[in-house]
């Protein structure tokens, strides 16, 4: 009997041996799946590499976000990271550098070591010239008290190899133009942080710098009951300019613009005129009577209106210039229809979708921004 235990006891434990080392095997495969190592290095825009720069590398989740680990990099602007990933986390890198801070893409959280991360660092300069690429307005009909809310998109555009900055303190990076006589500012879905745009007067300033590529200011204001004219005096030309205008009788003249056509979005249209306006000109819209206006109008249906005509514009505006490796059109259409898609509906996504949508959105960026910066080296 003792014996025929001390069989059954051994057999069990040769059988047990071998199943448990393979659970043990899968779970270390498993466990060093979820290690990921990201890789590369920061350099200027001539590639020289940038020793010393401290990288940190950021996680951004709905539990946690913030600093996870960080790196100083080696004679030849190189860093590693390894670090355990979570699939519901999205990791960024950052480099400082001259006192500002440049993101790197989304890290991929795969298997495979990513080699190819560059963080590309930009010298300051308070004389960096920034123009305006593009200007999208949107005039929606009076509300009851006859106030007209209007919709204020600008694209800034860096063509350098300097980050313009503010001269001091009391100046700002970049300022522009509001139409006379609007009041109230509020600051949409941008590319600067809140506090780095303020109203003075009839003048829109904006204190954060702006680093070589495009960024996207989106501002609303408020025309008063009684003013039917809308009038903007643009000091930079400003090549690329869309007015949309909720009001059929409503009239815009001003440089080459012209009535190019209609868009209707849940039931509603409106009128598009589209043109180019010279530095030293106005834009004016003349308003007709009063039509109120249901307050959702602009968060739902103008901004992705806008958005979506910025893109083609975009579109129409760079599909001459020479193909490349890299086709900053497709990418400049997919951040269009994604934002078309998402703004103005944050209170009715759920969080992990706004999430998603908002990591999308950077990785489209960054592809934009090496994408333009490839061509530029390469006329």
């Amino acid at each position: 009997m003792l014996v025929s235990r001390l069989h059954v006891r051994t057999f069990s434990i040769c059988l047990i041996l071998p199943v448990y080392f393979v659970l043990s095997v899968f779970s270390l495969s498993s466990l060093a799946a979820q290690t990921v190592r990201a890789q590369g290095r920061v350099q200027a825009p001539d590639s020289t590499p940038v020793r010393g720069a401290r990288v940190v590398l950021h996680q951004v989740g709905q539990a946690l976000q913030g600093p996870l680990d960080s790196a100083y990099t080696d004679r030849w602007g190189r860093f590693r990271f390894a670090f355990r990933a979570d699939t519901a986390v999205l990791y960024l890198l950052s480099a400082q550098h001259a006192g500002i801070e440049y993101f790197s893409p989304p890290v991929e959280t795969d298997e495979r070591v990513d080699t190819a991360i560059r963080i590309v660092v930009y010298d300051t300069s308070s004389i960096a010239r920034v123009s305006v690429a593009a200007r999208h307005l949107v005039v929606a009909r009076p509300d009851e008290d006859g106030s007209r809310h209007v919709l204020d998109l600008i694209v800034l555009r860096n063509d350098g190899v300097h980050t313009r900055v503010a001269p001091d303190s009391l100046r700002p990076s970049w300022s522009g133009p509001l139409p006379r006589g609007t009041i109230g500012l509020e600051l949409g879905e941008s590319d600067v942080s809140p506090d780095a745009v303020i109203r003075q007067g009839d003048s829109l300033l904006v204190t954060a710098p702006l680093a070589p590529g495009e960024k996207q200011v989106t501002v609303q204001y408020s025309l008063p009951p009684g003013h039917e004219m809308l009038d903007l005096h643009l000091t930079e030309q400003v090549s690329l300019l869309n007015v949309l205008t909720e009001e059929k009788a409503a009239v815009v003249s001003g440089g080459t613009l012209a009535l190019a056509d209609s868009q209707v979005l849940q039931g509603r249209s409106f009128r598009r005129w589209t043109g180019s306006v010279p530095a030293g000109g106005s834009l004016r819209v003349t308003l007709p009577g009063r039509l109120r206006a249901p307050d959702w109008v602009l968060p739902v249906l103008v901004i992705p209106l806008v958005l979506v005509l910025a893109g083609a514009a975009w579109y129409v505006a760079t599909r001459q210039r020479v193909a490349s490796e890299s086709s900053p059109d497709e990418i400049l259409d997919a951040l269009a229809a994604l934002d078309a898609r998402y703004l103005g509906r944050h209170g009715e996504t759920s969080a992990d979708e706004w999430s998603s949508y908002q990591s999308e959105r950077v990785r489209l960026k960054e592809r934009l921004e090496r994408s333009l910066a490839s061509r530029g080296r390469n006329r």
